[in-house]
């Protein structure tokens, strides 16, 4: 069946990034909406759809929606979340589900009322080398996690002119704030310390105590650029370690025995390390970055069944995690 949807935003990053993988889908954009009228009627040639509108309310009253989705600022995921709700209308919305916590069980209480499900864009999750990582940490060849340490950097570009970090602790950070449970355990605490070279110019490096007893520590600023790499994360076993490069590379060290000096010294699928990278020279309109494989989830659960999409609940968790750093770190 085909899920008939309305569309709340067409900035960069919807009309880019989550339409194009949402419509690899079995799902039809009924109607579209965004303040800007220019920018939607190009979203609106680009993607096929006549029924266009600059007041989201109205869009959310057009008759035979099955759901709505949204890529808007946090104040409106939440108003525009809890009025489509409201209208009894599932939702999906990128993170930040709200710039608050208190905002997030805002919409988790309006998701409750309505007995519609409110999902939320963690793609994280979903990139191709997390994806490898969970799925070995959940099939019970790993072992028990005891470790991880997580490295994700954005340049300073929000930052010209009156310095607010916001921005990059809704829209970046908030990610890690999820994804750390994701592949180990809920967190029990957190603990952070920063230090800023100049306005704009952030490093903080936060610690984690897991449920399972596991420690880690993710350290994330505005200090490296966007040209090179940001982003890894390495999770320590008992002789296991997974290592994900930038979301694409994922290297698997076991056990192995010392070679050099073994003249029958060969590889071994049981104990050495294994190694996992994308061909990109592979004509595949494949996502490496996750959204088509979050979006596949989220259309089902969008029609009512069960899958592991991220819901408003783990938006809630997300925030609160993300509140209690910034009131540690004092931004």
């Amino acid at each position: 069946m085909t899920l008939r949807i309305g569309w709340i935003g067409c900035g960069i990053h919807a009309t880019q990034m989550l339409l194009p993988q949402l419509l690899r889908h079995d799902v039809e954009i009924v109607t579209m909406c965004d303040i800007d009228a220019a920018r939607l009627a190009q979203a609106g040639r680009q993607f096929g759809v006549s029924r266009l509108t600059t007041d989201a309310h109205d869009l959310i009253a057009t008759p035979g929606l099955d759901a709505v989705g949204m890529a808007v600022g946090p104040d409106q995921h939440l108003a525009f979340g809890v009025a489509a709700l409201e209208k009894g209308l599932p939702v999906f919305m990128e993170k930040p589900p709200s710039g608050s916590a208190a905002g997030a069980r805002q919409l988790a209480d309006a998701s409750r009322r309505s007995g519609k499900p409110l999902l939320v864009g963690f793609m994280k999750r979903y990139s191709v080398g997390n994806k490898i990582a969970h799925n070995v940490l959940k099939s019970g060849r790993f072992g028990d996690v005891l470790g991880l340490t997580g490295y994700y950097m954005t340049a300073p570009g929000y930052f010209a002119g009156n310095v607010d970090y916001t921005g990059f602790l809704l829209h970046h950070c908030v990610h890690y704030m999820d994804l750390v449970s994701h592949l180990v355990s809920p967190v029990t605490k957190i603990a952070a310390r920063k230090v800023e070279k100049t306005p704009g110019r952030i490093l903080f490096h936060v610690g984690f105590d897991f449920e399972c007893g596991a420690i880690g520590t993710v350290v994330m600023g505005t200090v490296q650029s966007r040209g090179t790499p940001v982003e890894r994360i390495e999770i320590m076993g008992d002789h296991q370690r997974l290592e994900v490069e930038d979301v694409v590379e994922v290297r698997w060290h076991r056990n192995p025995p010392f070679k050099v000096a073994d003249p029958a010294a060969t590889l071994l699928d049981a104990e050495d390390s294994l190694t996992w990278k994308p061909n990109f020279t592979a004509a595949a309109n494949e996502d490496y970055k996750g959204y088509h494989a979050l979006l596949a989830d989220v259309v089902p659960a969008l029609m009512g069944e069960t899958t592991p999409a991220p819901t408003i609940h783990d938006g809630v968790v997300a925030m609160e995690r993300l509140e209690t750093m910034r009131r540690q770190l004092d931004i």
